[in-house]
């Protein structure tokens, strides 16, 4: 593709010829002989930095912000937001597209809505891929992802190598970071979701404001106008949502107790699945949910919409939640001790889920709720206390451990911890702390491994090491078993 092809209607101009562009990337390291390379100012690193370093790897041409200081004898081509950009072109390089897309944002759920939506259309014999924290899921790949996001390049060639596969329908996770730096632009929307908004990320955006800001981009930017935007209506931000939402000139439907799309008449909860009565086109679907959580039956309400809203009829949408399996360690059993006590582990590394998942395990759990919690070095500090407070409130058994230390000393994070949470126990060695764990639980408790979920490895020092909070469960209660 020329660069002129590639720049049309997305960059202002550009000094030089007009090459031939084989491929774009924003890392100098990945430029191969005629890319583009992207020298975009990011959180760590300018990329005006490395234009030497693409120029000697072979680039074709530079992309570069309206006032950027580049100093190069390649085509330059600039554009007021590089960003957004690289994103469109990155788009149009690759080309195909899955046919009907669909983004989620929210603090949490993000990953379950996701992955209920796109299991609801393979119900619905559709054949359909979800992305995000979990990774990449469809009938020809199951791969293991780290970015709830991806950057715009890699994410416009994995939409197009999906079509390519004949996927015809996908479903993403849309984090605030994806949606701040322009990473979705380039995707074509059908519908969009939102789950609820609490504090994270305060180590990125300023105040939650911003936080609220970035994630509403995905409605006032990428959603076209007259478009389906799915509302998790109890959410105490859900009503700050619909106003925006529908001054984008977005079709709000909303779901939940208060939803007049979806609307929750009644749950009623049992041990490992929940009985829900749903009111959807003026008639009541009794659905049984096989998973335990309200937090999850109102992911599966945003999901259910999200499949309707793109093309599959609300009794078949609403009769898959019956046969839904939950996102990799979201609340997800792990196993039971020799006691009887369920061990669930969970993602919760936030406040607002840590409280969802306490709260959904009490209704039945007969003795003590047995939480082991941490907090991941090098982010956002002050959740820390705020973990601390909210297992000291729900659980009974607190057990302050290490989560992912990364660069910080491991026994301050857990003072941080610690100083919210009187009576917890601290226990630095995650190992031992889930040992720990299930050596106590008794008949009746509920055990909750919080904080890693489907994660396999555990970074201190700048060293990742294996670890997996599913392996450590079964071990644990194998040697309890003996």
């Amino acid at each position: 593709m020329k660069l002129s092809q590639l720049a049309e209607g997305l960059a202002a101009k550009w000094t030089g010829n007009d090459p031939e562009i084989a491929g774009l990337s924003s890392d100098s390291r990945e430029i191969r002989p005629e890319f583009l390379f992207a020298a975009i100012a990011g959180s760590k690193a300018d990329g005006a930095r490395f234009v030497a370093d693409a120029e000697g790897r072979g680039a074709a041409a530079i992309l570069a912000g309206s006032d950027a200081a580049i100093e190069t004898s390649l085509p330059l081509v600039r554009a007021e937001d590089p960003r957004r950009a690289i994103a469109l072109m990155a788009a149009r390089f690759h080309g195909a597209q899955p046919a009907h897309v669909v983004a989620v944002t929210g603090t949490a759920g993000k990953t379950s809505v996701a992955t209920f939506v796109r299991q609801i259309w393979a119900g619905a014999g559709l054949s359909a891929a979800s992305i995000g924290t979990t990774g990449i899921v469809s009938p020809g790949r199951d791969e293991y992802g780290s970015l709830t996001t991806p950057d715009p390049i890699a994410l416009a060639k994995l939409m197009a190598e999906l079509a390519g596969e004949g996927v015809t329908h996908a479903a993403m996770e849309a984090s605030s970071h994806g949606l701040d730096q322009s990473r979705l632009d380039g995707v074509r929307l059908e519908a969009a979701g939102f789950t609820n908004l609490g504090h994270d990320h305060m180590d990125y955006h300023p105040d939650i404001e911003d936080y609220f800001a970035a994630k509403m981009r995905l409605f006032t930017a990428l959603l076209p106008r007259g478009a389906p935007a799915v509302v998790f209506a109890d959410d105490r931000w859900s009503g700050r949502v619909v106003e925006v939402a529908t001054g984008a000139g977005a079709r709000v439907m909303t779901v939940g107790r208060g939803g007049n799309f979806l609307a929750l008449k009644r749950l009623e909860h049992e041990r490992h699945r929940q009985i829900g009565e749903i009111e959807a086109e003026g008639r009541i679907h009794r659905i049984v949910l096989p998973l335990a959580g309200e937090f999850q039956m109102s992911n599966a309400l945003v999901a259910a919409g999200l499949a309707i809203a793109t093309g599959v009829p609300a009794s078949d949408a609403l009769a898959a939640l019956e046969t839904l399996k939950g996102a990799s360690g979201r609340l997800d059993l792990a196993g039971t001790t020799p006691t009887g006590a369920p061990v669930f582990v969970d993602y919760a590394h936030k406040p607002e889920a840590l409280e969802n998942v306490l709260a959904a395990v009490r209704p039945f759990t007969t003795g003590r709720v047995v939480a082991v919690i941490g907090c991941g070095g090098d982010r956002d500090k002050i959740k820390r206390p705020m973990m601390g407070e909210i297992a000291a409130r729900l659980a009974d058994i607190v057990i302050v451990t290490d989560d992912n230390p990364r660069s910080e000393d491991p026994a301050t994070i857990r003072a941080e911890i610690m100083a919210a949470s009187p009576g917890a126990t601290e226990i630095g060695d995650r190992r031992e702390a889930i040992f720990e764990a299930v050596r106590s639980a008794q008949a009746g408790d509920t055990v909750v491994i919080a904080g890693k979920g489907h994660e396999v490895g555990q970074t201190a020092g700048g060293v990742t090491q294996h670890f997996s909070d599913h392996e450590e469960v079964r071990a644990a209660i194998s040697e309890a078993g003996r």
